[in-house]
């Protein structure tokens, strides 16, 4: 299937959309009073309108939003701070305007270094944890009527206003932070109703005085990255009228998908320790007066029973976090952006909330580039996603291709087109092991048998890298194909059976599928060399939500998805599948010397190939 970038796919499919559709190139509104062409349109995309571009003429104001909730004690609906930042020809009310919007927890600052409120990580499986330091008075900043600066220079001159608000119990808003607890969806939607008149606004945090949103239509569109990119499906599920675009970007779609990883207590790269009750100390920034009761209530009582790092199972604490279970009322187009080499946000929580969304039938787009954590979609694609259901410009956006992915030495803002994401060609092929420890074993797609056993004992002292480099070593196992005679294309989730036998009750299994040889001095950078991983917890061979301790000696079967990825492995190269115990940079490090047996006839390899066996 030819690949097209999409420097040359937009363009030309939107002049055959326009033309067929006989859209005129360039269209807008004339606004009454104002004699403003709005939107100014171009081939499909939004072009910046002069009269908006100049900021010292942009109104900037701010003001709290009551929400239906009170999770600081007061007995008092929690009111949210909202800026607002917009075109001074809006101020008559004769202009209204659809919305930007954006919110957060750290617009007001987070804590600061040393992060010695972590978790140990320091502790043998299935222990009770040391006890953890919690964190620093974090110290608010930020002046008002000025949350955030993001995007205004980039969508009020479309014509659109922009708004930003500080998420509950961070900065000038009220309440609690909860690390993805129900105020977090209900907050922006009160934000949502207010821009549609269905929610109170106020001047001050704890007045009357009223304020109306008279200069927009009610039409919001919601982004940003991260956790500022968790919030905008957070609203989405709530289903709330106005709400018709959302564009989220490496957003945490799962906190137990964050925080754990098939019931093995695991970290995001990056913050080896870190956990919700961590994040809930980054974050919690707001009144000071509340945080005690704020800390005792959330943090020490509903986040404390319910995280559970000694099982790592999956409870009703972490579905009540799991945004795949708020699905039922969503309904608002979704741009997906995200990137398959993200460690700390993994790809799986983009892929999770695209597959739920198509399979409603909701509008859907996804966007993957090759790099790390974060990265927003192609501003063409962005500009389309917004002009189309925001400004009901009929500008073809729904026939683009379904998916755009950034080719391994391709610009990120450049991505190649495919019909969807996982490449529709894509077909499991099955990987089989043959021994060769403490060396390198082999890994091909003809059954074998009779293969045994090996063995690697756990030493969380070497990291995953070193043990992939390494020539011989007891610490890991590794398979490895013959040279690859030409590219293969790897398109989907990769799933992985092993079948071990433990000599402790409790041991992690860490899993990567790596490209070899290591930098090979062709260009080849650490997101080529590590394919995917994934990480299991053999006690919950059964259950995700029930641990059963091993019997030392006797053999499991477990089977678990990998991180999803889409990537072109070059000829020359080989895939090597590697099995160890502890991850140094991602799960606990207990002390160095558990066995990890591995029954190669029953462990195998699955990867989604474009194309299958052939």
């Amino acid at each position: 299937m030819k690949r097209i970038p999409l420097s040359v796919v937009i363009p030309a499919l939107l002049i055959a959309i326009l033309s067929l559709a006989q859209i005129p190139s360039v269209f807008g509104q004339t606004v009454a009073e104002t004699g403003l062409r709005v939107p100014l349109v171009e081939n499909g995309l939004l072009q910046p309108i002069p009269e908006f571009s100049n900021q010292e003429n942009w109104i900037r104001h701010d003001l709290w939003v009551e929400t239906e909730f009170d999770t600081d004690g007061d007995g008092q609906h929690d009111r949210m701070h909202v800026a607002v930042t917009r075109p001074q020809q809006t101020e008559s009310g004769d202009l209204k305007l659809p919305v930007i919007y954006e919110t957060s927890p750290y617009y007001a600052g987070t804590a600061t270094p040393p992060y010695d409120f972590f978790w140990d990580v320091r502790h043998e499986l299935g222990e009770e944890p040391p006890a953890r330091t919690p964190g620093p008075e974090v110290q608010r900043r930020g002046e008002r009527p000025i949350i955030s600066n993001s995007h205004i220079q980039t969508w009020v001159p479309l014509g659109f206003v922009v708004v930003h608000s500080s998420s509950p119990g961070t900065g000038l808003s009220q309440g609690s932070p909860t690390v993805g607890g129900e105020n977090e969806s209900l907050a922006p939607k009160a934000v949502i109703d207010w821009l549609n008149g269905r929610a109170t606004g106020y001047t001050t945090p704890d007045g009357d005085e009223t304020v109306e949103a008279y200069w927009t239509n009610g039409k919001v569109g919601m982004t940003g990255t991260s956790y500022n990119g968790t919030l905008p499906l957070a609203a989405a599920t709530t289903g709330v009228d106005g709400l018709e675009a959302i564009i989220p970007v490496a957003p945490n779609t799962s906190y137990y998908h964050y925080y754990r990883s098939h019931g093995l207590v695991r970290s995001p790269g990056g913050y080896l320790g870190e956990d919700v009750d961590v994040l809930y100390d980054f974050i919690h920034s707001g009144d000071e007066s509340k945080r005690a009761y704020n800390n005792r209530t959330t943090r020490d009582t509903e986040i404390a029973s319910g995280i559970d790092r000694i099982t790592g199972d999956y409870n009703e604490f972490w579905a009540g976090r799991d945004y795949l279970n708020q699905m039922e009322n969503m309904n608002t187009p979704m741009l997906m952006a995200h990137a398959f080499n993200d460690w700390n946000v993994m790809p799986e929580h983009s892929l999770r909330i695209y597959e739920a969304a198509k399979e409603k039938g909701v509008p859907t787009m996804i966007y993957y580039h090759q790099g790390g954590h974060g990265g927003e979609p192609p501003h063409e694609l962005m500009n389309m996603w917004f002009a189309r259901y925001l400004y009901n410009v009929e500008n073809g956006v729904e026939e683009l291709p379904r998916a755009w992915i950034t080719r391994e030495r391709d610009e990120r803002q450049d991505p190649t087109s495919y019909p969807d994401y996982p490449h529709p060609e894509a077909e499991p092929v099955t990987f089989y092991l043959t021994p060769g420890a403490p060396e390198r074993g082999g890994l091909t797609t003809t059954p074998v048998s009779a293969s045994g056993t090996e063995t690697l004992i756990d030493n969380v002292s070497f990291s995953g890298s070193a043990l992939a480099q390494a020539e011989w070593t007891d610490h890991r196992l590794i398979y490895v194909t013959e040279e690859l005679e030409e590219p293969l294309h790897i398109s989907g989730v990769p799933e992985v059976t092993v079948t071990l036998a433990s000599s402790k009750p409790a041991v992690n299994l860490s899993v990567w599928v790596v490209s070899l040889p290591w930098n090979d001095g062709r260009g080849t950078v650490l997101t080529d060399n590590i394919i995917t991983r994934g990480w299991a917890d053999p006690q919950n061979y059964e259950s995700l939500t029930e641990s059963e301790p091993l019997i030392p000696g006797e053999f499991y079967t477990v089977t678990f998805e990998l991180q999803p990825d889409d990537q072109i492995i070059r000829e020359g190269q080989q895939i090597g599948l590697m099995i160890f115990s502890s991850d140094r940079e991602y799960t606990l490090w207990p002390d160095p010397g558990t066995e990890l047996t591995i029954d190669l006839d029953r462990t195998s390899l699955t990867l989604p190939v474009v194309g299958g066996m052939d």
